[in-house]
């Protein structure tokens, strides 16, 4: 879908980006969507790291009754 893009189509989807968001909030936008990337990544490592150190539940057996024989 995207493999048709060539640069002429990037610049001009750059252009209406510019126009929509103006030139001064750009950088703001760039910065917060940097900082969610890097929660988002920091996230993901502390659950990896969680299930990593986390030993996984052994299976119980199940308990013999006594039979009334």
């Amino acid at each position: 879908m995207l493999g048709n893009l060539t640069g002429v189509h990037l610049l001009i989807i750059l252009g209406i980006v510019v126009l929509l968001f103006g030139a001064t909030k750009l950088p703001a936008l760039a910065k917060g969507l940097g900082q969610s990337l890097n929660i988002f990544r920091s996230e993901i490592q502390a659950d990896d790291s969680k299930k990593k150190t986390t030993a996984p539940d052994s299976p119980t057996a199940d308990p013999v009754l006594p039979s009334n024989e």
